[in-house]
């Protein structure tokens, strides 16, 4: 081995392989190893920058000499690798975390149990239509270690997940946000809820005063948690029951922001007109509003962004609603983790349009949402069969499906008002369709002609 530090990415997703890049460029000798079959596209990216790696397997001589290990979000500490390494005392860390390192941005951290991406995306959305040099990443977007290796970003809008936070020690978010947190999947946390919670408040951990930490001031648990954890930083909570100041609050139909700022008009902006309609929503706006008005961007700037915001196409995009029922697109969901944080983000019944190319999923973290949400699974897929073995006792009605036209159709008919019918297959969708900006698509076009 070379006198470089010798520096192991477990997981060869956006993440891992964007992690081996920087972690190259900043001199470490690097291996990837998957345990599952890596993708094509970044299998190329590995063999261009001449980086080793290994899929299907974990070769434990390679990984258990490492001085420190990268390790995906999606792999859980259960994992037997995961075990040998806490064995051995190897230092085990994030991509977000390694990446922090290496940037001297202001951190903008998203966090909670539902609404992250879109409140990630609109902040993005506010902060790049202010002319802000910004980037985006985390659980979102191109990998934060690439980016921080090719980019000079002023700022970085952050998703961060609480997987990703279990393994984040010095990181520091300038200003940390935390949505909200609801028991919906604790198979991590040994179905402890203080763990979970534990792992959400990670994110305002080597906060100083200088910091600011935004927070629902409506979530129980996060109010709960309070009281365990002390914020360092200057504090500004959201709620649309009670009058916040400093803070967002609801007065009436206008969404005030107010931080007390000399020289700062407070920001008001009817709630008929924000892009983004619905309660989850009002929280969701009134979190990224903060953090605008913390960095001091005009209201008019803000208040046209909160307008004209648009969610991405393909992911968690509403489509429309017939009869009462809710049509979600979220076809960019190829793995079980994207279609995991979509379940995790319905508060109605879902008949859930899933399957495709298989790429040895492990549908065991599915499982408890699908047994609280879903009331009924529509195959779209050559082949279904460990769909059916995965969640034979978890649902009651499990159909297969050829075309997104036939899938629409079944799942319409499961679905009653107040439903949701979403697509998040958790495939790939190369067996019926040439990508899953296809499929969203087609789906879409078979909604439309219900």
């Amino acid at each position: 081995m070379s006198s470089k530090p010798y520096i192991v990415i477990l997981g060869a997703g956006e993440s891992g392989v964007g992690a081996a890049y920087l972690a190259q460029k900043q001199g470490y000798e690097v291996f990837v190893s998957d345990f599952g079959a890596i993708a094509p596209a970044y299998k190329q990216e590995l063999d261009r920058l001449k980086i080793p790696y290994e899929e299907n397997q974990h070769t434990e001589a390679a990984i258990l000499q490492a001085a420190e290990v990268v390790k995906s979000p999606g792999i859980p500490d259960k994992a037997p690798i995961i075990k040998k390494l806490l064995e051995k005392q190897i230092p085990i860390i994030s991509e977000i975390e390694f990446a922090a390192r290496y940037t001297d941005a202001k951190l903008i951290a998203i966090t909670g149990s539902n609404g992250k991406s879109t409140t990630t995306m609109l902040t993005y959305h506010i902060l790049k239509n202010a002319g802000l040099n910004v980037g985006l990443a985390g659980n979102i977007g191109q990998s934060f270690a690439k980016q921080v290796a090719d980019e000079t970003f002023d700022h970085y809008v952050l998703e961060i997940s609480s997987f990703m936070l279990d393994n984040m020690y010095a990181f520091k978010a300038d200003i940390a946000v935390l949505l909200n947190i609801t028991p919906d999947h604790l198979d991590r946390y040994e179905y402890q809820m203080d763990k979970y919670v534990n792992s959400k408040f990670r994110i305002i951990q080597n906060q100083a005063e200088a910091d600011v930490f935004i927070y629902c001031a409506d979530d129980p648990e996060t109010i709960k948690g309070l009281e365990r954890f002390t914020a360092e930083a200057k504090t500004y909570p959201f709620s649309i029951k009670h009058k916040q100041e400093p803070g967002a609050y609801l007065d009436e139909q206008q969404v005030i922001i107010n931080l007390n700022q000399p020289f700062q008009k407070p920001f008001e902006m009817l709630i008929t007109e924000l892009a983004l309609q619905g309660k989850h929503n009002l929280y969701n706006s009134m979190a990224s509003g903060i953090v605008a008005k913390v960095l001091e961007l005009r209201n008019e700037s803000i208040r046209e962004s909160m307008g004209n915001f648009t969610n991405i196409e393909h992911r968690l995009e509403h489509v429309a609603r017939i009869s009462g029922i809710e049509f979600i697109n979220d076809s960019k969901a190829t793995n079980v983790n994207s279609t995991w944080y979509a379940l995790e983000s319905m508060n109605t019944d879902v008949v859930l349009i899933m399957g495709g190319v298989d790429k040895g999923n492990d549908y065991q973290m599915l499982k408890d949402l699908v047994k609280t949400k879903v009331k009924a699974i529509v195959c779209l897929g050559k082949d279904n069969h460990r769909i059916h073995e995965a969640f034979e006792d978890d649902v009651e009605v499990i159909v297969n499906t050829f075309s997104a036209e036939e899938a629409v159709q079944i799942a319409y008919h499961l679905a009653k008002k107040g439903d949701t019918v979403l697509l998040s297959p958790a495939c790939a969708s190369f067996d019926l369709f040439k990508n899953y900006e296809d499929r969203g698509a087609q789906f879409k076009k078979a909604v439309k002609e219900l």
